[in-house]
């Protein structure tokens, strides 16, 4: 099965397997893939030489009882070990196995929800946690994981703070969202990680099919270019154009950023809270990519719904002609080159469109503005981006509802009292009952209104810092 993920998602990368950059990009994520998967055989095949066995729970009690006591040879074991966690980090898109994951965008936008959110860069997490009682006898290769969540982390982050496509964007987050949980399981936090990988699915399948949304709403403006439709460069002001994905675009975007009640802010902060418990090194490093994590996400919400529609920027050219001062991604303002001939008028809603009304207009501008206004006689009809249909909105008021309240699922009840302890439970845990008995975790983390909202308060203080 784990083979089966890859091949599909191979397939599904490369679906317009006409399109020379989607080719490439279906065989980078499969020869990618491939490494950790090498990785991967060793580890098992290294495993089953020295215990005879392939069972989960053969195997975690063998190493537990042999591994303390000097039974087993320390160095093979933490070296098939680390052989299976290289699995693990191709698939799930971890440095420096990382570099597929923006490619991987070149598939349809719903293609990109479910390999981000569901599927592939899922199934090394699930692996990595299905394993963790076996790499927590083993400090060396945990200290190991946690370094690489770190790395993960910060490194998607800050890539994604220079990206004009919008769905490289999200890839970079979500890159970014999969170091967060690499380095709970890597300080033991086991349910936090699945917790976030939980709540991560639901907000960023709803944050891919919004951007889709988007995607299709500008194709008519700026044709059907990957390069044209994905910019956020040439977005802008779509808030009273779509809406609906608008609203649904910001609730994931808040959720992200780890805004309560919203399903984010739970996973998340348990990590937080976790790391800086663990070591304030992680700690520090966590809460600084949180900030940042807020940054980059509001950067691409404001440049694709706020201010006004910035197609015209496309047809600048780079001729010294005249000048003109465009809009870079950072807000300051750039002196760029214009065609003389290139005229814009201005509508009454303040938002610049082609006119056709002008006298003796060159054969190529008049190419370019067929694609926004269409002669009816002798009037002129202009292009706006427009809502999509039923059947691309119902999927995001769907992830909606979850988003809003999947969160639940992590909130911590009474469960009784126990040596004058009160006992927490939650419905995940309940869930992870019989993996949880595998290990011991601290699980009696009460959590009163007071550390809720303290909690709350630092995590909205990071969002708005970033």
């Amino acid at each position: 099965f784990w083979e089966l993920v890859g091949m599909c998602s191979y397939l599904l990368i490369g679906f317009w397997f006409t399109r020379p950059i989607a080719a490439s990009a279906c065989q980078k994520a499969f020869v990618t893939n491939r490494v950790g998967d090498f990785g991967l055989l060793l580890g098992i095949l290294g495993f089953f030489w020295i215990t005879g066995s392939l069972e989960f729970r053969d195997l975690f009690q063998i190493a537990n009882n042999w591994i303390p006591n000097n039974g087993i040879n320390s160095l093979l074991t933490t070296l098939c070990a680390f052989l299976l966690f290289l699995g693990a980090v191709a698939k799930s898109a971890q440095f420096p196995l990382h570099v597929w994951l923006p490619d991987a965008m070149e598939g349809p936008t719903p293609i990109s929800a479910l390999i981000h959110a569901a599927t592939m860069v899922a199934a090394g997490i699930f692996l990595l946690a299905r394993l963790l009682p076996l790499f927590i006898s083993l400090p060396l290769i945990m200290s190991f994981i946690s370094l690489v969540g770190t790395i993960t982390l910060f490194l998607g982050a800050t890539l994604a703070l220079a990206q004009r496509d919008i769905k490289r964007s999200l890839a970079y987050s979500t890159m970014s969202q999969l170091g967060y949980m690499m380095l709970a399981l890597g300080i033991g936090s086991y349910q936090a990680a699945l917790f976030h990988l939980i709540t991560h699915a639901y907000s960023k399948a709803l944050l891919f099919l919004g951007s889709g949304s988007v995607i299709h709403s500008m194709e008519p403006l700026v044709g059907y270019s990957p390069d044209k439709s994905q910019n956020m460069v040439l977005m802008g002001g779509l808030r009273k154009y779509v809406p609906i994905t608008r609203t649904t675009f910001l609730c994931g975007t808040l959720s992200l950023c780890g805004i309560p009640p919203l399903a984010c802010f739970w996973s998340k902060d348990e990590i937080l809270s976790n790391s800086w418990l663990y070591s304030p090194f992680f700690g520090i490093i966590a809460s600084f990519t949180a900030g940042l994590t807020a940054f980059y996400m509001f950067r691409i919400y404001l440049l694709t719904f706020d201010g006004y529609l910035r197609v015209h920027f496309q047809n600048y050219s780079s001729t010294k002609e005249g000048s003109l001062y465009s809009i870079s991604l950072w807000g300051k303002s750039i002196s760029k080159g214009v065609n003389r001939d290139f005229v814009l008028s201005t509508m009454k809603n303040g938002v610049s469109f082609f006119s056709q009304n002008i006298p003796k207009i060159p054969a190529n501008t008049r190419n370019k503005i067929g694609s926004f206004s269409t002669p009816f006689g002798a009037k002129k009809t202009f292009v706006y981006p427009h809502e999509t249909g039923n059947t691309m909105l119902f999927p995001l008021l769907i992830l909606l509802l979850f988003t809003l309240f999947i969160g639940s699922i992590g909130i911590h009840f009474d469960n009784g009292v126990k040596d004058n302890r009160i006992l927490e439970l939650t419905i995940l845990s309940k869930w992870l009952t019989p993996s949880i008995n595998l290990f011991q975790e601290n699980s009696n983390s009460s959590i009163n209104s007071y550390e809720f909202l303290t909690n709350a308060i630092s995590s909205v203080s990071l969002a708005i810092f970033g």
